[in-house]
């Protein structure tokens, strides 16, 4: 039995290297937003510059702030070099907002540990997952808003070169790969792995790059014309997006404080993309989702039409407008049908579904229904109340989104 639960938590190459790929791409992403920072000083585009700056230090501030808390749930003992400062040097740490680079430095550790002596102990999936949330966090905090930003710029330039569109491609690309590597994490807690293929990984990102993209170009065509509005929309739509989120009495955090800010965060992430807190069925709740995100999106598209063919037009596009909502609509559908794609052919949803436990724990059975995710939730909270050790309260976190996940049959 001890063979098998280490053999379950064995770090093979390939995440060992996407692992060490994504702190790579994390200080890619830094220097790139120096860059943007730089020459929108440069070009004198002092409102651009403003909105940037507020986007980078509110994500910043939003992230550490998740990791400070879960850092607090976990009485701040994790990896070696995590546990080398204590709670006021993870406090300072972290007002530096450098605690997404500690968090890091703990995932290289741990998963070098692990790739070299074939066993983590699970402490490799815990850590990792919580920075592929707060990766996530980041994503629809800073680079989906910036990605906005972006293209609003390059839309009032008029100017489509190649390398603005690879690099607008590109940084699409790299939102969906945050979300799929979040994807990823989550199927490491399932006990039946023998569906964790590429395929399904490919098959996901695709159906979140078609869709977060065209509702990324969408707010951006809208607010290229309406510059002023864009708050207004984001800030209505917002509130209603929290409160379906209150409605829904998610149990992530571990504090009522932390909770409100998950609620309001949940809010975010909905504005831009779906993401799944219920457990069970949660078939009409997407259906919902998707109506009223493609009537706004509709909408934004619409009122960018009437704006971009007025005599005369608002300013000059270097595409026909039709074309471009042409291909929105194509890629939407692709975005649709992929996800279609991926629940009936990839998504695991048998009865047996459970998640994967580490040596000291015995194994918690997640079944498909609602009822299995209550019994789950049930025996979360009994541990909770009985005082449980550390790596349970780190387990709890992850265990609900994975069960709540994949008891989704959509």
């Amino acid at each position: 039995m001890e063979t098998n639960q280490r053999h379950r938590f064995k770090l093979d190459c390939r995440d060992f290297i996407l692992n060490l790929g994504s702190l790579v791409l994390c200080v890619v992403d830094v220097v790139l937003d120096i860059y943007a920072v730089v020459d929108f000083y440069q070009e004198e585009d002092y409102v651009s510059l403003g909105v940037l700056v507020f986007l980078l230090l509110g994500s910043s501030v939003l992230s550490q702030a998740y990791s400070w808390l879960w850092y607090s749930y976990d009485e701040f003992k994790n990896s070696k070099v995590e546990g080398f400062f204590g709670g006021f040097c993870l406090k300072v740490v972290h007002l530096c907002q450098m605690g997404l680079y500690l968090r890091f430095a703990g995932v290289v550790e741990v998963s070098t540990q692990s790739f070299c002596n074939g066993n983590s102990e699970g402490r490799e999936m815990s850590l990792s997952h919580d920075l592929n949330m707060l990766r996530l966090i980041e994503t629809f905090s800073e680079s989906s808003p910036q990605l906005v930003l972006m293209l609003t710029v390059i839309i009032h330039r008029g100017v489509l070169e190649p390398i603005t569109v690879l690099k607008t491609a590109g940084s699409v690309a790299a939102i969906a790969l945050s979300v799929t590597m979040y994807h990823r994490s989550l199927r490491a807690f399932l006990s039946d792995k023998t569906k964790q293929t590429w395929v399904a990984s490919f098959v996901y990102f695709l159906w979140n790059l078609f869709l977060i993209g065209t509702r990324v170009i969408a707010l951006a065509l809208f607010t290229s014309v309406l510059p002023c509005y864009f708050p207004a929309h984001f800030l209505s739509l917002w509130i209603i997006l929290v409160f379906c989120a209150w409605r829904e009495n998610t149990t992530f955090m571990e504090s009522p404080g932390g909770e409100q800010l998950f609620r309001a965060t949940l809010g975010l992430i909905w504005y831009f993309s779906w993401f799944n807190v219920s457990a069970g069925r949660t078939k009409r709740k997407c259906l919902f989702y998707y109506s009223f995100i493609t009537v706004d999106t509709c909408v934004l598209c619409c009122v960018w039409y009437w704006r971009i063919t007025t005599d005369p037009p608002y300013f000059e596009s270097s595409l026909p407008p039709y074309a471009v909502l042409i291909g929105m609509s194509v890629l939407y559908g692709l975005g649709l049908l992929f996800r279609v794609g991926y629940y009936k052919w990839f998504h695991p949803t048998g009865t047996n579904l459970r998640t994967a436990e580490p040596e000291s724990e015995p194994n918690l059975r997640g079944v498909a229904t609602q009822e299995g995710s209550d019994e789950v939730d049930n025996v979360l909270m009994d541990r909770n109340m009985q005082g449980p050790s550390r790596p349970a309260r780190v387990k709890t976190r992850m265990e609900k989104l994975a069960v709540n996940f994949y008891s989704d049959r959509t």
